[in-house]
């Protein structure tokens, strides 16, 4: 169905936790010329990420109907996960997304609707929204349009454009050492070792391995040292903090992937007993182990705590401690690289990997698996 009008929805959510506190946002646009047309956000209490991100395209494309149910309509979303289900080409296995996904499909016909992946960078009003969202929540307010985004939409509409942020971000970057947590016995074993498992602390050799990254050039001059809420994890950034006096702060986004019933099995184990779902999970990122945690759903978080990162600490050098899954897909993002890349990169324990991160979203890879 052709129609003189294009509109352009950009949405988002989030999860403080996946699942935790969550909240969407979603801006409508006119697709020709950028203007503001409408924003909606709301925190929608207890979620996942994805449900969250389902939340925001349903908003999106209720307000956009709203203004003209005649019009046809881009949406573009970071989500790659969503956007290749509501495309129908990746199928929707988990009951709440899927019903929202039908409520979706349902809100306009599907000839009006086309669906585009774009860069986190490029999505950052709608997750700006989302993130308003979640914060009046924790301060126990409804969330309301700011006088700063009715000003963007005024300006729109009277043909002048915002000033633009220079090329390159204009902005001071964030130099970041990736440091993968010391060894644990369950390390040492090869064993899968996830964010709901066993929790080991450090073994004997690992506690001399954190040592010894705390005595790294690389280390040196971090105010901060970050770290997932894991044991190993925090046991090596304390190690890192004692020597450079540096703060900790822990971010539940930077643990490892949930493996579910895979937990603290060797490679050989899980194919001998999953062969099936192995080989679905090889080669389909949006698979999940048993009970577990897909590698997009690993991404997505890593996403937004690395824009969370560039915002809050740039101009600063600071060193993340992590796991193995989270560095990479890190990683891989800083280098254009896909999900099949993901088993390919080695990340030893106590290794270092060093990234610049850009305001405007672009990085540089440093150096990669320093031991």
């Amino acid at each position: 169905m052709s129609s003189a009008r294009r509109l352009r929805v950009e949405a988002d959510g989030g999860s403080r936790g996946n699942p935790g506190p969550a909240g969407y946002g979603a801006v409508v646009k006119d697709a020709a010329t950028g203007e503001v047309l409408a924003e909606v956000a709301e925190s929608i209490g207890r979620a996942t990420n994805n449900v969250a991100e389902y939340r925001g395209l349903l908003a999106g494309l209720r307000a956009a109907a709203e203004l003209d149910p005649s019009a046809s309509v881009e949406v573009r979303m970071d989500s790659k996960l969503v956007v290749e289900q509501m495309s129908g080409r990746w199928q929707v296995k988990h009951a709440d997304m899927r019903r929202l996904a039908q409520e979706a499909r349902a809100v306009l016909p599907a000839g009006q609707v086309d669906y585009g992946w774009i860069p986190r960078a490029q999505n950052s009003h709608a997750d700006r929204l989302a993130n308003e969202a979640m914060d009046a929540a924790a301060a126990g307010r409804q969330w309301q349009r700011s006088t700063t985004a009715a000003t963007t939409a005024a300006t729109a509409s009277a043909g002048t454009a915002p000033p633009a942020a220079p090329a390159g971000g204009g902005g001071r970057p964030l130099d970041l050492v990736l440091v993968r947590h010391a060894s644990t016995s369950l390390t040492e074993q090869r064993r899968l070792s996830g964010r709901y498992g066993e929790d080991p602390e450090l073994s004997e050799a690992g506690r001399e391995e954190a040592r010894r990254v705390a005595e790294c050039a690389e280390v040196r001059g971090a105010g901060v040292v970050i770290t997932s809420t894991m044991r190993r994890s925090r046991q090596t950034a304390e190690a890192i903090a004692e020597r450079t006096g540096a703060q900790v702060l822990v971010d539940p986004q930077w643990d490892e992937t949930d493996f579910g019933e895979w937990d603290g099995s060797t490679a050989a184990e899980v194919v001998r007993r999953w062969p099936a779902e192995f080989a679905a999970w090889s080669t389909d990122p949006a698979v999940a182990p048993p009970g577990g945690e897909a590698l997009v759903e690993v991404e997505r978080r890593v996403q937004r705590a690395a824009a969370a990162l560039r915002t809050r600490w740039a101009g600063e050098r600071v060193v993340l401690v992590t796991h193995g899954d989270p560095l990479r897909a890190l990683l891989r993002e800083c280098l254009g690289c896909g999900s099949h890349m993901q088993r390919r990169i080695r990340v030893d324990p106590a290794s270092r990997t060093l990234l610049r991160l850009h305001d405007d979203g672009t990085s540089e890879v440093l150096a990669v698996n320093r031991v």
